[in-house]
């Protein structure tokens, strides 16, 4: 059975963080607030440069795990991979910190950065305009649901699954969903490498994204909007605040929007009509602080 068809309630996700791979932490030694010697997990970081074909396009600090996901989801993201381009082959060197994309045939992508990097230098211009431009044009599924006993289930076994944040912290995670449950769990030091891996894996594994629901620890910024738009997921929800861009870029695409999502509450900034008040209330339990983020604790 392909990940794909593993939908049943109640099922392991198909991938998760992995708190014990040595890679990821290392134990440091120093000194509390009393002057006591302690030992704490810390999360590692690394560089890891990205090649489209034989173009350099960036380097990225990263946690390390799954260079082929954050890759090729960076480059969907980054509208510098279509549709219609055919990937045939990811390589990861650890040695030599790269990874490269290898495309059936040059993208349009490379053509349009060399001309637009000869003519004046700035590439970045390009980059962004090319992803609002198709921004723009994505029109998400308006008959999506998020039924509110599934917001709450989410939160309470995503809190409770075992992750980098809980060992080290650190870090940010982002989690595709199917109504209540938690399908790929990618964790990275910074929240657009996380949202990456998992656009990367959809991609990879041909996963729909219609009826699915987006979780992300972070603050629902335009940066996140965009990039859930642009992978074609209705429902963006997180246990953090929003901004004003965000807020407005979702409402323009027709994105539901939750912020704040903590114990039995939340606040939702666009696109309420897909909403399913379920729950009862009475039977939701406030969030244990031992899942307290910074993050969170500061939009309270």
């Amino acid at each position: 059975m392909s990940p794909a068809d593993d939908i049943r309630p109640g099922a392991a996700p198909w991938v998760a963080p992995d708190p014990e791979d040595p890679r990821l932490t290392r134990r440091v030694a120093g000194r509390d607030h009393t002057g006591a010697e302690v030992e704490v997990a810390v999360t590692m970081e690394r560089p890891l440069t990205l090649f489209l074909n034989s173009r350099e396009i960036v380097t990225m600090m990263t946690i390390g795990d799954h260079p082929d996901y954050l890759a090729i989801g960076y480059l969907l993201n980054q509208n510098m991979l279509r549709p219609e381009d055919r990937v045939v082959g990811v390589e990861h060197d650890d040695d030599t910190e790269t990874v490269v994309v290898r495309t059936e045939q040059e993208t349009d992508f490379e053509d349009k950065l060399r001309r637009k990097t000869l003519t004046s230098g700035c590439a970045q211009g390009t980059v962004f305009g090319d992803v609002m431009e198709k921004f723009e044009t994505i029109r998400l599924p308006a008959d999506a649901r998020l039924r509110t006993s599934w917001l709450y289930a989410l939160v309470r076994t995503i809190n409770t699954l075992p992750s980098l944040y809980l060992t080290a912290g650190a870090i940010h995670g982002c989690v595709l969903c199917r109504e209540d449950r938690p399908l790929v769990y990618m964790e990275d030091v910074g929240r657009h490498n996380a949202v990456d891996k998992v656009a990367g894996y959809m991609r990879v594994h041909g996963i729909e994204a219609a009826d699915k629901i987006f979780y992300t620890t972070g603050r629902l910024t335009s940066e996140m909007v965009i990039k859930t738009v642009q992978m074609g997921i209705p429902i963006l929800i997180s246990r953090s605040g929003f901004t004003a861009w965000g807020v407005e870029l979702a409402r323009r695409a027709g994105l539901t929007l939750v912020g704040r999502a903590k114990g039995r509450r939340f606040v939702v900034l666009s696109g309420p009509e897909r909403i399913v008040y379920d729950a009862d209330l009475s039977a939701v339990d406030e969030e244990h602080h031992r899942h307290h983020r910074k993050s969170a604790r500061e939009d309270d």
